[in-house]
Parts: C-alpha cells; structure tokens; sequence
C-alpha cells in the first residue's frame, strides 16, 4: 500500500512571530500587480563580503543559464504591468549572458537596473561595461556602505574603497549621477554592525557632503538598507554572540506603516535555477513564492502568481525602523512615507 502524503505545495507551518505581529496590528499584506521582476544571476562575485546574505564568492558556479534567461524573457513579453527588471547577483555582470539579458528587457519596455559592487568594473571582460550600461540607460544601484576607507574596507575587504572611488568617478565621466544626464546612479548603505541604518536623508546629506568634497563624486539618491540576519551575516553574529539581541532589536523596532509598504507586495523573485520567490531574501532560505514550490516552467505570466507572500521571522528587517527595501527607507522614523 502506497503512503498518501501531503503535497509541499498545501503543508502549512505554524505561524512565525512576524505574522502573529502584523495579525496584531490587523495588517493582511498581500501581493497586488507585479511591477518589478528581481533577477538573481547567480551567486559568482569578485568578492565576498561580511555582510552578503547571498553568501556570494570567487568560488561559487551557480549562473543563470541562456535557457532560463529565455523563459524570463518571454514570460515578461506576457506581464504587461510588469515595468521593471532588477538584475541581481553575485556580480550579475559576471554572467555570460548579462548583456543579453539588459538589451533584450529594454527592448522590450521594461527599465532595467544593475546592482554593481562597482569593482567588478575592473575585472576582466569588464573594461566596457560602464559603457554599455550607459548606452542602456540602466540604472545602477551601487554598493558602497560607507563614505569611510576604513570601514568599507573591513565589510568588503582591502583595497576595495579605492577600486569603488576609481569605479564612480568613472560613471561620473559617462554623466551618471548627473541629474541633466537621466542615468542614474545610487549609492547603497549597510550598517558595519548589529545596528538600524540612520535616518535615510540626514545619512545621504553626509555621503553627498563627504564623497563630493573629498572626491569629487556626485550620485543621485542613497539606499540605506538594513543588514537581515540570515546565512553569511547570520553566522557573524552567532559568532559575536549577537544573534539573539539582533533579532530582537529587529522585532522592537517593528514599524506598522513600513510594513504596509514591503517591496515584496509588488515584486517577484526569480533564482539563477528560475524558481520563484517573494523576495531575493526569501530567495536565499529556500523559501517558495507564497510557500507554494513554483518556477518560471510552470507559470504563464509574472501578473498570475497569486497574492500569497511567504513570511518569516527574518522580514522585521525590512520593517524595523523607517523600513527597508531594495529601493531604501519605506518611511520616516516616525511612521510617514519617506
């Protein structure tokens, strides 16, 4: 006789603490149209930081494949309300078909945008890459969590703020962060530590200050992001002994109206393997979209994923304080829209 068991797609787990948190406040967060579809190229990077919840590295082989890349493609050919392409990594320049994956999603309408590390400009095959972004119009996201050598330096290690100075003043030169120009670059802060990110305005007034005196550079907006205690930077505090009052920093600072505003109500996920997820976070602990297992063979269309978003404990991170998304600060600190 055959043991009947339950489908992964129907096994329900116990409420974690962030749900029984919004059913406290009586938010019911769900997914409304898909505007952005987040990319994650693969996990290979030129570098492997402190803080990486992808847990990216030299030494990682995972990359989206020509195949996959495809069915992304033309599944955003049928989401219309999709406007938005998020490419990801790892260094998602890294991916052979990188280029592929910008000129044909801009050919198609959408706007793209890179998520740099900035070195990787330097790497070889990269010598134009600058260049092709700029011909693309592609925003970059940038990361860079400190206007200071020292602490980049130990998050992402030696030598690295210099390389991301030499990367900027490049952009720079091709107009990006010029506000005439229309390509936009912005700068993405992670606190060095087990700490909320300032306030987002005061900490970018710093950054433009200090980045432009100093150096000469201009950039357009900061991202202030807080760091989620998941995989790589996970380990770092169990190590420090600061998981546990992390996490609970995280859930005190639980803030009702950046949590009516999570990134994930209209965004989806896509692995390099192409398996759907509500967030690239998610994406890392192997949680399904909506907690139903999917990927992109088995849908028709990024708008038919269903409003079902998949929460965890890990998701105070973007809700603690004034908010986190890809996109920075959800709120002020008191509660309003930032």
């Amino acid at each position: 006789m055959n043991e009947r068991k339950t489908p992964i797609a129907v096994r329900r787990e116990a409420k974690s603490d962030f749900e029984r948190t919004l059913a406290g406040h009586s938010l019911d967060i769900r997914r409304m149209a898909v505007s952005t579809v987040q990319v994650n190229t693969g996990r290979l990077c030129n570098q492997a930081c402190a803080h990486c919840h992808v847990e990216a590295g030299p030494l990682r082989r995972e990359l989206m494949q020509k195949r996959t890349i495809d069915r992304v493609l033309q599944l955003l050919e049928h989401s219309p309300t999709v406007l938005e392409v998020d490419i990801t990594g790892g260094a998602p320049e890294l991916n052979p078909h990188f280029r592929f994956l910008v000129q044909a999603s801009r050919r198609s309408g959408k706007s793209v945008i890179d998520r740099c590390n900035l070195t990787v400009l330097f790497e070889p095959g990269q010598e134009d890459t600058a260049e092709f972004l700029a011909a693309h119009r592609v925003r970059i996201v940038a990361s860079l969590p400190c206007y200071l050598e020292d602490n980049v330096d130990a998050q992402r290690g030696h030598g690295v703020f210099e390389k991301s100075l030499a990367a900027l003043r490049r952009l720079n030169t091709l107009g990006y962060g010029r506000p005439e120009s229309g390509l936009d670059l912005n700068l993405v802060y992670n606190p060095i530590g087990a700490g909320l990110p300032p306030p987002q305005p005061a900490l970018q007034a710093a950054y433009r200050e200090h980045l432009g005196d100093e150096y000469g550079i201009v950039f357009n907006e900061l991202i202030a992001m807080t760091n989620m205690p998941i995989k790589r930077f996970a380990r770092a505090l169990e190590r420090e002994g600061k998981a546990e009052s992390y996490r609970c920093l995280l859930a005190e600072n639980f803030n009702p109206a950046a949590a009516a505003r999570v990134m994930c109500a209209s965004l989806v996920s896509v692995s390099w393997d192409g398996t759907l997820h509500d967030c690239d976070f998610n994406q890392m602990l192997e949680i399904p979209l909506g907690r139903r297992a999917r990927s992109i063979w088995n849908i028709d269309s990024f708008e038919a994923v269903g409003p079902g978003i998949a929460f965890a404990d890990h998701c105070f991170g973007c809700t603690a304080g004034a908010g986190s998304s890809c996109g920075g600060a959800l709120t002020s600190k008191t509660g309003e829209e930032s």
